[in-house]
């Protein structure tokens, strides 16, 4: 497992080259000036000639690119051109509330995905199965976006129960912001889940152990909870930790709408200022953040099936040998 772990953790070295080449050379690319955003309408020739200096964007372009990955490896990801702040000062000060919405949008779509998918591949072809089949498919194609803004139009604006935007201070006024943002995130990713439960648990149930547990007389309940959903678990592990990784590297939608002080809002401010270095660390974080998930997801997998760590530890013996 050791061996395992550390070999993923290598094979993130060229995944974090390659995002930081391709965000890299796309942010310097596009039209527009950062020194002169930074300044400006007011803008001279000589300050625009000083800041550009200052930036440093006066030297060659791949001359840049191996500058930063130089101060990136020794953990400088650089300083705002906005704020002249640290990136990852403010990376790190937006992530804790990153987390409280990608926590709260997995329960939402835990709660929801899961127990429809179960009861809808029990009643297969059932209205039921087809009512939660046509709700998934609305699900994932519906933007988020959109959703935020017909749940602030009515919750928030119409019957003034939750708050629209910000992220409320203390536990009772956090819980009450979270509802909205949690709710339109936990609604996609449940659509998602609910798809993926349902089709992992029809293949579990057509299987001949599954008749023999019925043959045994154990409970329906405890046929569905120790031997269906057990067995489906692996794929429906994929599929959240997949979402949860995506969640976690900012749901810039989301949180642009409800006006959430996350990654993702930070994101897009930054791309709209054409700030580099901003983007570039957060993408940088986002990259390391999903890579994690992934391990752990895949961590997790030894833990649900003992035939995947008896892999591990054989792949770990071989790798010692």
């Amino acid at each position: 497992m050791a061996a395992y772990i550390f070999k993923r953790i290598l094979l993130m070295i060229p995944v974090l080259l390659g995002v930081t080449f391709i965000v890299f050379f796309i942010m310097n690319l596009t039209p527009g000036d950062p020194a002169a955003i930074i300044l400006g309408d007011q803008v001279t020739p000589e300050s625009l000639a000083k800041t550009r200096e200052e930036l440093g964007l006066n030297d060659p372009l791949l001359v840049r690119y191996f500058n930063y990955i130089k101060n990136m490896c020794k953990g400088d990801l650089g300083v705002s051109y906005r704020n002249k702040i640290s990136v990852w000062a403010q990376v790190w000060d937006k992530f804790p509330n990153t987390c409280i919405l990608a926590l709260a949008g997995i329960i939402v779509a835990l709660l929801i995905g899961i127990p429809v998918g179960i009861l809808s591949a029990k009643k297969q072809y059932s209205a039921v199965d087809n009512v939660s089949v046509v709700l998934s498919l609305v699900g994932v194609s519906m933007p988020n976006f959109w959703l935020g803004l017909l749940l602030s139009l009515l919750f928030a604006l119409k019957l003034g129960w939750f708050p629209s935007q910000g992220m409320g201070q203390g536990l009772f006024p956090l819980l009450r912001s979270l509802v909205l943002p949690a709710i339109t995130l936990g609604t996609g990713v449940a659509a998602t889940v609910v798809r993926m439960t349902r089709s992992s648990m029809l293949e579990v149930i057509r299987q001949d152990y599954i008749l023999t547990a019925r043959s045994k007389g154990i409970s329906e309940k405890d046929v569905t909870r120790k031997h269906m959903f057990k067995n489906a678990l692996i794929p429906i592990i994929t599929a959240v930790g997949l979402q949860f990784g995506s969640l976690l590297g900012g749901a810039m939608l989301t949180e642009t709408v409800f006006s959430w002080p996350g990654l993702g809002r930070l994101m897009v401010d930054a791309i709209t200022r054409k700030d580099i270095p901003m983007v570039l660390g957060a993408v940088i974080f986002m990259a390391v953040m999903f890579s994690i998930v992934n391990l752990t997801v895949d961590i997790v997998y030894g833990f649900v099936d003992p035939r995947i760590k008896s892999q591990y530890k054989s792949g770990s013996l071989k790798a010692a040998l």
